[in-house]
């Protein structure tokens, strides 16, 4: 066995196995929705007094940012979605295995990016199907990946602070 090999069984990189758990239970959930559901507002299912299942579709960003452009934005946000990937497996490449928080928050935000890269590739829109409200507010819609993706990032924020306060 080479240096090589070893350091990467012992790096962080071992904890991508959560981002492709995020990966395939974000697409199984959006397939499932894809398949049952009609799609828009009108079709949603309510669950709780707070709450809705439905099926819509997001071409923009986080809060269907840019959505209503031509179609680039597709393209832009793969794009970022892939080096921000890398640059977060990069990361998890030198970290040991056994620095949990960060790997976790690292590939929860691989996982979900993975799993949005996939939707916009193969349909050109993310699929969309949490819905929490409040009365007559709606929280935009979003799911499972995008759920995976704002832990991760809270997790490093929380990090940020956690250390700025040990030190």
């Amino acid at each position: 066995m080479t240096e090589q090999t070893f350091s990467l069984k012992q790096s962080g990189v071992r904890w991508l196995w959560l981002a492709a758990l995020i990966f395939v239970a974000d697409i199984a959930i959006k397939l499932v929705v894809m398949d049952n559901m009609g799609y828009g507002w009108a079709n949603r299912i309510e669950i709780l007094p707070f709450f809705n299942l439905l099926y819509v579709h997001n071409y923009g960003a986080a809060f269907s940012f840019l959505s209503e452009q031509g179609g680039w934005q597709r393209w832009l946000f793969t794009a970022i979605a892939f080096t921000v990937t890398a640059m977060l497996t990069y990361w998890m490449s030198k970290l040991p295995a056994t620095e949990k928080w960060n790997n976790v928050a690292y590939a929860l935000i691989i996982g979900g990016a993975i799993g949005n890269v996939f939707d916009r590739v193969v349909h050109g829109f993310v699929v969309d199907y949490l819905d929490f409200y409040w009365g007559s507010y709606h929280w935009p819609a979003f799911n499972l990946a995008d759920s995976a993706i704002f832990i991760g990032a809270a997790m490093i924020i929380f990090d940020g602070f956690r250390h700025k306060e040990s030190k």
